[in-house]
């Protein structure tokens, strides 16, 4: 009993507390016989998502219902009057699911009667006025028909009255629900009315609005003076080309209806595009608090152009003005360092993918396209510096012959092996006319050549194609040998060989060339 207890205690506790410190809203609001009203459910703001609003007349706890084809009806958060009678006066409360506020707000209507100028000749007004407005002299100004109604209600047809007279003349221009009043004169103080079409449901209702309206030519002092929140005369960065929306945010006081609108070069805006309508000022939305009402009208840019940039754009609320300005961003330096390294990175690595694939065609293109210069004038002395003249070692081996003893007695090819292993002078071509399987049958110098050079093997046949210099074979023999000199210089011969011929029937060389009759072997190494 005592667990019950507390759980019912820790329940109901908060919901105490909760209601005794949450007191309910309640907003005096007047509305006059046989003209459609609305009410929105809208304070405080909801915390998050959707909520949920149920509509009573007090102190019945009946909701109101939702038929639209009731004359009272609830619309989502709105309550509806179409139209409103003398009975409806009373005390209506609304109620929402949402936890994070208040549960309970009430609008006190009174409905009184009220002879309109665009609904009779009669211009008796039995009481004040809903809405008052200031008008500054000297200057355009504007004054608005605040009609509020949910989105779904059609608004069009829009006429204006001063002292019950319809009002015409070229200072006077009418756009939806506002009147732009040009070069503003102390006559344009007076009794103004709206009268607009609003469609509903397939139906059609007379709505009707008054504004008093007082002419100064000094700042009013005061609360009576608008706040705009947003701009707060910034720039805004953005992109030539691209769709922009500017909110303006204001806040005034609810007996203070001041007109908000959007200028530039002291134009308003949707005359100064008038013709190509790039630039155009948004509807008006406003939210109803006890102290004050929450303004937003903003400003939409189809496509901002270069000529934007620099420019102020005003949003004006009454006596009050903040402006802000469009700028090009800032260039990002850090991107365009990123992609050029990216690019630079990547032309490397392409590069050097392409050359390993086709370096022996790249080299041996470039011998061929750009001639190497002509060789250092020598002294022939001995056979030493006649080696030296040489670039390349050629040593061809035989693996069926391996036994045959190389270079034993030659000291010309001694030398030359020397001069590549020692003196690292010349650079050494290895070429096996088979596979050897094992190395060690042949001398520690060859050994290491292999080991330090590689081999290129013979891999053709005795075919034409084969001997082809376009083979691979005969590719990587080039690509091993250096360039022709240009333009050619005598050779200097100390040392006479005999030719040799690749494509014998049969090679039995182990190192060097064959006999000119092919039987012979002449060991002998090749050095050019």
């Amino acid at each position: 009993m005592l667990s019950l207890l507390l759980c019912v205690v820790s329940v109901a506790l908060p919901r105490f507390i909760r209601a005794d410190a949450c007191e309910d809203l309640t907003l005096q609001e007047t509305a006059s016989v046989d003209q459609p009203t609305a009410f929105n459910c809208i304070y405080p703001l909801p915390t998050s998502g959707k909520v949920d609003a149920t509509w009573y007349k007090y102190p019945s706890q009946i909701p109101i219902p939702k038929n639209t084809q009731s004359r009272i009806h609830q619309d989502r958060n709105w309550i509806l009057f179409l139209p409103v009678k003398g009975e409806d006066s009373g005390i209506y409360q609304c109620h929402t699911n949402d936890t994070g506020i208040c549960p309970r707000m009430q609008v006190n209507l009174t409905v009184f009667e009220k002879h309109w100028c665009g609904a009779s000749g009669n211009s008796q007004l039995n009481v004040p006025h809903e809405y008052k407005q200031i008008l500054q002299v000297g200057r355009d100004d504007i004054l608005i028909c605040h009609l509020n109604f949910p989105n779904n209600f059609y608004l069009d047809s829009v006429k204006w009255y001063k002292d019950c007279i319809e009002i015409e003349g070229e200072r006077f221009i009418s756009r939806g629900k506002k009147l732009l009043v040009k070069n503003v004169s102390v006559e344009d103080r007076g009794n103004y009315e709206c009268q607009a079409s609003l469609t509903h449901a397939k139906k059609q209702h007379t709505v009707f609005n008054s504004i008093s309206v007082t002419v100064t030519e000094k700042v009013a002092n005061g609360g009576r003076i608008p706040k705009i929140i947003y701009p707060k005369n910034n720039s805004i960065e953005v992109k030539l080309g691209s769709t922009l929306i500017v909110n303006c945010n204001i806040t005034d006081t609810r007996d203070n209806t001041n007109p908000r609108c959007w200028r530039v070069n002291n134009t308003l805006v949707d005359d100064y595009y008038g013709e190509s309508k790039r630039i155009q000022e948004g509807t008006e939305n406003y939210t109803i608090f006890p102290e004050h009402i929450f303004y937003t009208v903003n400003i939409t840019f189809l496509e901002v152009k270069m000529e934007d940039y620099g420019h102020p754009f005003m949003c004006h609320a009454g006596v009050s003005a903040a402006y802000f300005i469009l700028k090009l961003p800032v260039p990002d330096f850090r991107a365009y360092l990123i992609g050029g390294l990216l690019i630079l990175t990547g032309a490397v690595v392409s590069a050097l993918c392409i050359y390993n694939i086709f370096k022996i065609d790249i080299v041996l293109w470039y011998r061929s396209s750009f001639h190497s210069a002509g060789p250092i004038e020598a002294v022939v002395n001995v056979i030493d510096e006649n080696i030296r003249l040489c670039r390349r070692l050629v040593i061809i081996i035989d693996p069926d012959e391996l036994s045959f003893d190389l270079l034993k007695n030659l000291s010309e090819e001694q030398i030359a092996v020397y001069s590549a292993l020692i003196q690292d002078g010349i650079k050494v071509i290895l070429i096996e006319l088979g596979k050897v399987k094992d190395y060690t049958a042949l001398p520690e110098s060859i050994q290491y050549i292999k080991q330090k050079h590689g081999a290129i093997q013979w891999s053709g046949d005795l075919t034409e194609q084969s001997q082809c210099a376009k083979t691979e074979f005969w590719k990587k023999v080039r690509y091993r040998m250096p360039p022709k000199r240009w333009p050619p210089s005598p050779p200097v011969q100390l040392l006479k060989h005999t030719p040799f011929d690749l494509t014998a029937s049969k090679w039995e060389a182990r190192t060097g060339f064959t006999s000119p009759d092919g039987k012979n072997i002449i060991p002998r190494v090749v050095h050019s």
